[in-house]
């Protein structure tokens, strides 16, 4: 297994994880680590979205770790999918001030995950 496969099934695990926590049950997610004790349809159904969304590049990483074809564009895929999530946040930051602990956690994860997709991304498909 190279470093783009290892990555790619990193990638995939975290954000399904992650996906998951979201989706399975918006209510608890919502009141265990936002503070949001009654959470409207409206907001689950964004969650879940959300949820499925997650899934789908989760699975597309997956395929593409175990094959070759598309690998690249799915490491390139993990940078811009970083990269857009931790934009958000930080205008978020600037526009709405401090979010909750797991929140900033995202934001810290999600902006160390782009100069590392970006590195894995540039290396030679071969390296070990």
């Amino acid at each position: 297994m190279n470093i783009k496969q290892a990555y790619l099934i990193f990638a995939c695990v975290g954000v399904a994880s992650i996906g998951l926590l979201y989706g399975i049950s918006p209510q608890w997610f919502a009141q265990s680590f936002l503070g949001v004790a009654d959470l409207d349809c409206n907001m689950a159904h964004i969650l879940r979205a959300i949820m499925g969304l997650y899934i789908g590049f989760a699975l597309f990483w997956l395929f593409a770790a175990l094959g070759n074809k598309h690998r690249n564009p799915a490491v390139l895929t993990t940078l811009i999918f970083a990269a857009g999530l931790v934009s958000g946040r930080l205008i978020s930051l600037v526009a709405d001030g401090i979010p909750s602990r797991i929140l900033v956690i995202y934001t810290l994860a999600e902006l160390a995950l782009v100069p590392l997709a970006y590195w894995v991304y540039r290396l030679p498909e071969d390296r070990v």
